[in-house]
Formats: C-alpha cells, structure tokens, sequence
C-alpha cells in the first residue's frame, strides 16, 4: 500500500490572530501545498530533500531541531514507534513564512500514517489532533486557524469561540467552519513575502502570557479585532472592497501596536497602500513572514512590492480540498508487532 497525503498552505486575511483567544478568521487557502508518501520498508526511514534518516532506537524519536522533527512528533503522538515504512516529505510552502508551512506538513504526515495504519478520523478530529501536535509535541504555541485551514482547505471563515483556553485534546470543543468560495472564488489580493524567516512560536508565546494576564491593551485589542472578522466576512460576500481594506488596514494597526510587527513587514504593507492596496496586513505571524495586500491593481501593486524586497509571490486556491488522501497500491501491513488499530478509533489524548 502506497500513501499519498496531501495538504496546502493558508494566508490569513482578516482576524488573525485570535484564532487562539476565542476569535474569528477569515483565511484562505494557497496553492502552494505540503505532501507525504509512505511506502513499506524493512526499517523506519524519514526522507526530505535534505537528506534522509533511520529511526531505531527510542531516543531517535525525540525532538533534534532538525527538519524531521515534525514526523517524529506525529510518530510520538500516534505511538507508531516500531512502524516499519519509508516516510517522504516534500513542500512548496515557502519555509517560516507565515503560510502554515509547518502545519501543512504535520496534515499530510498525520493523514498519511493514518490512512496507511487503518485508522479513520473525521476533519474536525484531524484539525484538532493537528493542533495538539505542534503545540504539545513541538512546542510551538499558535492558534488554531492553521490546523483548521491545511485540513479543511478553501476559504473559509471560522469561529473559535469557546477555544481561548487550551485544554487536553478530548475536552476542546469544534471550531465552526463556513465555507464561502461558492460566493467569492475570485478574489483581488496580492501576497508577498518578505524574505524574512519568522517563527511563529516565538511571535505569539508573549502575547498569549500577556492576554492569560489579562492585559487590558490586549484583551480590548483581540475583543476588537474579532468584531473585525465578523464585518470582513460580510464585507467580502458584498464585494465591499474598500469596506473590507479598511478593516484590514484596522486589523494591522491594533495588532501592530500590541506588538510591533517587524521592519520589513511594516515596510512592505506601507509600499501596498501606496500602490493601489486599498488594504494591507499580515499573513500569518509577526517578526517576519508574508503581507496579504487587497489591490483591484494588481500589477501595479506587485511591481512596488518586488522594488521593496519581495522574494515570492504565491496565489490563493479558493477552491482548495484541504487534505488528501491517495492510495495508489495495496502492499503488506506496514506495522511490525503492532497489532492493527480499527477505523474511528479514539483520538490519542492531548498532554497538558
């Protein structure tokens, strides 16, 4: 059996980053995709373009800060150990730019493996399974738009309400999540990014201390961004684009007071509103990463945005599935003294 997952990145277009405080966004899925192949073999092999590595021994599964930590953490999470597979990752997903490029990866991988060891969970499963992985696993604190997004795919706007405090995995509750690109599936932005690697762990760690404090600047500041969400949904759906530019424009100058967005970044979101973006922000994170600028001049906009440092561009994929799954062969039992774990099996539970 031969395993193909595949899941795609996602740029934030209004209401990031209260994904993690109980908020709403309204994001959208890029072309640009994460896939994993799992084929069977006589030992556990990780391979990327980077190189390749065996896994044996149990202290091989903790975390190296390499490029196959990832893997190993979804190996952990699922308690695949003794799996015996060649495991191949591959991404298009510009690296710690924003897009959720980590978190595509994690979606193909976990999505591969299950579907490779029998198991079968649902998208609101996976997303949330998703979620505790890169938290728990990785360490990396972040909300939970990505996980949502590289599963579900498209556009979509999504509540989290109910979801500001992180719990063990079998207490959260499901994000609401309302596809729109059967209303919008062309839309006028522009996404550039800077060049600058960010990780988004490291953006979003002090601002969530800062809110568990209950810093008046911040809550007010989330509370309002939220609102933001909900009136780019209705702005989007009209077609209202200098509505849903103001409010992007709204949306970056509240988050980028809480917490000073980056000098390239505030750079290059200037040089948009000065070439015909009605609208300009971030993608994803702060301290590096990509801006998403609404322009009805898009040309005009990204010629300034490649004078002022853009090192790529990358284009929205409304019509997104999200995560796939392909079996392309039937092979033996890739599990080695491991017996066989039945489809809608529970969830592995989520450490605190």
């Amino acid at each position: 059996m031969l395993i193909v997952a595949r899941a795609p990145g996602r740029a934030g277009i209004i209401g990031n980053p209260t994904d993690g405080y109980g908020g709403a966004v309204l994001a959208c899925s890029i072309e640009n995709t994460a896939s994993a192949t799992i084929e069977p073999a006589d030992k556990l092999i990780l391979q990327n373009s980077r190189g390749s590595v065996v896994l044996q021994r149990t202290s091989d599964f903790t975390s190296r800060g390499d490029y196959f930590d990832i893997p190993r953490a979804v190996l952990r999470c699922l308690n695949l150990e003794q799996l015996r597979a060649k495991i191949t990752i591959h991404t298009t997903v510009p690296e710690q730019a924003g897009l959720a490029g980590s978190t595509a990866v994690i979606a193909a991988v976990l999505s591969a493996l299950l579907a490779f060891t029998g198991r079968s969970y649902h998208k609101y499963q996976l997303a949330e399974l998703n979620r505790t992985i890169e938290l728990n696993y990785l360490n990396n604190h972040c909300g939970y738009q990505d996980a949502y997004m590289t599963t579900f795919g498209g556009l979509n706007y999504m509540d989290f309400r109910g979801k500001e405090h992180y719990q063990e995995l079998h207490l959260e509750q499901y994000a609401t999540v309302e596809p729109l690109h059967s209303f919008c599936s062309e839309l006028p932005f522009v996404i550039a990014h800077t060049g600058v690697q960010h990780h988004s762990g490291s953006f979003h760690r002090p601002l969530r201390e800062r809110w568990l404090k209950g810093e008046p600047q911040v809550v007010k500041g989330y509370r309002e961004i939220a609102e933001i969400a909900r009136e780019g949904k209705k702005a989007l759906l009209n077609r209202d684009w200098p509505r849903l530019g103001f409010l992007m424009n709204e949306n970056h100058r509240i988050q980028d007071a809480l917490s000073f967005s980056g000098e390239q970044n505030n750079y290059m979101i200037k040089v948009a509103r000065e070439n015909g973006a009605l609208g300009a922000k971030l993608a994803g994170a702060g301290g590096g990463g990509t801006i998403i600028a609404l322009t009805l001049d898009p040309s005009r906009t990204r010629q300034a945005l490649e004078r002022a440092g853009a090192t790529a561009f990358v284009n929205l994929d409304p019509g997104s599935p999200g995560v796939t799954v392909t079996r392309l062969e039937q092979a033996p039992s890739p599990l080695k003294n491991i017996r066989s774990t039945p489809s809608a099996a529970p969830l592995p539970q989520g450490q605190s």
